[in-house]
């Protein structure tokens, strides 16, 4: 009965991504011809189907912003460079697309050294991070053996200052990978998909109008009551608007 459970899961898994590999190729068919209304319908498709990854959020994003409907591109232009935090094609179609946005907003500075350290962890994406902190940990553990086993001074010394060097090297790289683990399932950034949004300063239609801002704005969402959200704008300015007004990245 297990085996038989196996290989109907095998068939279903092997089906699946056979048809996700059918649609990815007619997505990809469609954006080719500048199809991309049909491009669009396909790629949500695949989503749907569970098929997550910059390519796919990428060219949708293109395909968004090839029918001028900015918002979106910019959503999933995010949502690529989450996977991908690094790819300068991803950060360029990202600022085209932002030059559609209405919202000027002048992003605080913040700590040089919290900016200088978030750079080195998306200098290098999650799977890239876990292969060194892998590789770095493989490598201590054989300069390990080689300081434990060999009879040189020399050959222990420097056996044991690269085994120190190696575990380090792992234990940051395996951090590096977790932190993006967690933005990228933890996140808390979000997109404005309306047109036009009021702010409140309290979670309630009564609440006294602070502030407006526009679809395609990058927000982060700071807390949460009911249908209500708290936001921060890059800024700083804070205030609450309806969950229905965002989506989140």
């Amino acid at each position: 009965m297990k085996r038989l459970f196996n290989t109907i899961l095998a068939i279903l898994i092997t089906t699946t991504l056979f048809a996700q590999s059918d649609l990815l190729k007619k997505a990809n068919e469609h954006y080719v011809k500048e199809e991309f209304k049909e491009a669009i319908d396909v790629y949500n498709q695949l989503l749907m189907s569970n098929l997550e990854s910059k390519e796919v959020y990428f060219n949708l994003g293109n395909a968004y912003y090839k029918t001028a409907q900015y918002t979106k591109a910019i959503l999933f232009y995010e949502r690529a460079k989450l996977l991908s935090p690094d790819d300068e094609d991803i950060d360029f179609n990202l600022q085209v697309a932002n030059q559609h946005v209405i919202d000027s907003i002048q992003e605080l500075p913040g700590i040089f050294i919290v900016r200088w350290w978030n750079s080195i962890v998306n200098s290098q994406t999650t799977d890239t991070w876990a292969v060194v902190s892998i590789l770095s940990f493989l490598l201590f553990l054989t300069l390990t053996g080689l300081y434990f086993f060999a009879r040189s001074g020399d050959v222990r010394r420097i056996a044991f200052w690269s085994a120190c060097f190696l575990i380090f090297i792992s234990i940051f790289s395996w951090s590096f990978a977790a932190k993006q683990k967690s933005w990228m399932v933890n996140h808390s950034y979000a997109i404005v998909m309306q047109p036009t949004v009021t702010v409140k300063s309290s979670p309630s239609e009564k609440g006294t109008n602070l502030f407006v801002i526009h679809e395609g704005l990058k927000i982060k969402i700071t807390d949460k009551l009911g249908d209500w959200l708290e936001v921060r704008l890059a800024d700083g300015n804070k205030g609450w608007l309806l969950i229905e007004s965002i989506e989140r990245i």
